[in-house]
C-alpha cells in the first residue's frame, strides 16, 4: 500500500475546516493526523461536528503551527486573516507544505493587503513565493509550491466567470460590474449578529459595498490577465441559504461578437478542465447544481440591445470556493490525480 499524505488542518472547527475534514475523511489516500482548534482544545472533534460520529476519535489541537510541520506532509490553515502568516516560517516550509485558505498571501502587494485587512502583514518576505492557488490558471507552478495562498470563494467565482472574456479582449475592463450573493457559511462559524436567523431569514442584503476585502484580489488577477490595471464595482449580497455564490458579472463589449464565438471561446478555455463547466447557449447557473461539489458553472449572454456581456457563474463556496479548491491543490503538489477524493456529484433536492 502507497505511504499514506498525512495531513494537519488548523482551524479544523471552522467551516471551511470541517469541509476540508468531510472530503479528507473519504480518502484511503489521506491520514488526518491534527484537528487543529483554539476554541474546543481537549473536545472530541467528533461532539463538535456530528457528521463524523464513529469516524474520528480524536480530540482537538492547539495551532501550534510549529509543532505540527514535524508531523504532517501538509498543513491547511482555515484561519483568520493574520494567522498563518504570524506562524509560517522558512524552518516550517522546509519540513512541510502550506495550504493558506485565509488571504495572507493572496495580494502580491503588501501595502494592498494591509489597506484592505487592516493588518500589519507580519511575514512579507514570503509573499512572493506563494503561489496563487487556483489550478485553472496556475497549475504547473502549484505543483512544484510549498506555500498556496488559496483563492477567496468570491475571486474564485468572480475570475473563472470573467477570464476567458478578459483575456480575449472581449469586454472592455473599464467597465466591469460585477454582481454577487452568498450563503451564510460564507460568513464563518463565529457567532455575529447579522448572522443570526432573524437578520438573514426572509431577507437579502448587499454588504461591503465599495470596499468589501475580496476586491483587490480579483483586480489582481484580472490585470495580470489582461496586463494593465483591472478597476471593477463589486457588490456581494447575503442570501438566506446555507451554502453557494452566483455571480453575474456585466461588461461593455469591445467589439462586436457572436453567441456562437463567445462559446468558442469559453469552450477553448475550459472544455479540457474537468471541474469548470460551460453550460450551453441559453441555459443559466444555479447553485443547487453545484451544492456539495467542486465543480463551478459558467454561462453568458450576448446583450444586443446595450452592447454589453452578461457572464454568470456559481459555485459551492464551501467546496471550490474553501476546501474543495485546496484540496485540489494539494492534489498536484503531492504528484496525484487533480480530481482525487473531489468528484462528488452536486446534492440535489
Amino acid at each position: 500500500m502507497k505511504t499514506k499524505v498525512k495531513v494537519g488542518i488548523i482551524g479544523a472547527t471552522g467551516y471551511a475546516g470541517a469541509e476540508l475534514v468531510r472530503l479528507l475523511l473519504q480518502r484511503e489516500d489521506v491520514e488526518i493526523v491534527w484537528y487543529g482548534s483554539r476554541s474546543y482544545v481537549g473536545e472530541d472533534f467528533s461532539s463538535i461536528y456530528r457528521n463524523v460520529a464513529h469516524l474520528v476519535d480524536e480530540p482537538c489541537k492547539d495551532d501550534d503551527m510549529a509543532k505540527l510541520a514535524e508531523l504532517a506532509d501538509v498543513v491547511f490553515t482555515a484561519t483568520p486573516q493574520g494567522f498563518c502568516a504570524s506562524q509560517v516560517t522558512e524552518e516550517v516550509l522546509s519540513k512541510t507544505k502550506v495550504i493558506d485558505l485565509s488571504a495572507d498571501f493572496r495580494i502580491k502587494d503588501v501595502k494592498v493587503y494591509e489597506k484592505w485587512y487592516k493588518l500589519n502583514h507580519p511575514a512579507p518576505q514570503l509573499i512572493q513565493e506563494a503561489v496563487y492557488g487556483l489550478p485553472e490558471l496556475n497549475r504547473d507552478k502549484i505543483k512544484e509550491a510549498r506555500l498556496i495562498a488559496n483563492p477567496g470563494c468570491y475571486p474564485t467565482c468572480s475570475f473563472l466567470t470573467l477570464y476567458p472574456m478578459v483575456k480575449e479582449g472581449v469586454v472592455d475592463t473599464g467597465t466591469i460590474i460585477i454582481d454577487a450573493k452568498s450563503g451564510t457559511s460564507g460568513a464563518g462559524r463565529s457567532a455575529k449578529v447579522p448572522s443570526l436567523y432573524c437578520e438573514v431569514n426572509e431577507n437579502i442584503k448587499p454588504y461591503g459595498v465599495a470596499s468589501h476585502r475580496h476586491t483587490p484580489e480579483i483586480e489582481e488577477q484580472l490585470s495580470y490577465v489582461a496586463g494593465k490595471p483591472v478597476f471593477i464595482s463589486f457588490t456581494p449580497h447575503l442570501v438566506p441559504m446555507n451554502r453557494g455564490i452566483l455571480v453575474t458579472a456585466y461588461g461593455s463589449l469591445a467589439r462586436p461578437v457572436t453567441t456562437e464565438e463567445i462559446k468558442g471561446i469559453y469552450e477553448h478555455y475550459y472544455g479540457g478542465e474537468y471541474f469548470v463547466r460551460p453550460l450551453k447557449p441559453g441555459m443559466v447557473p444555479q447553485t443547487r447544481w453545484v451544492e456539495g461539489s467542486n465543480f463551478a458553472d459558467i454561462a453568458f449572454q450576448v446583450d444586443e440591445r446595450t452592447h454589453r456581456l452578461v457572464m454568470m457563474g456559481a459555485i459551492d463556496n464551501m467546496v471550490k470556493g474553501a476546501a474543495g479548491q485546496a484540496i485540489q491543490n494539494m492534489n498536484l503538489m503531492f504528484g496525484l490525480p487533480e480530481d482525487t477524493g473531489l468528484k462528488q456529484i452536486a446534492v440535489f433536492p
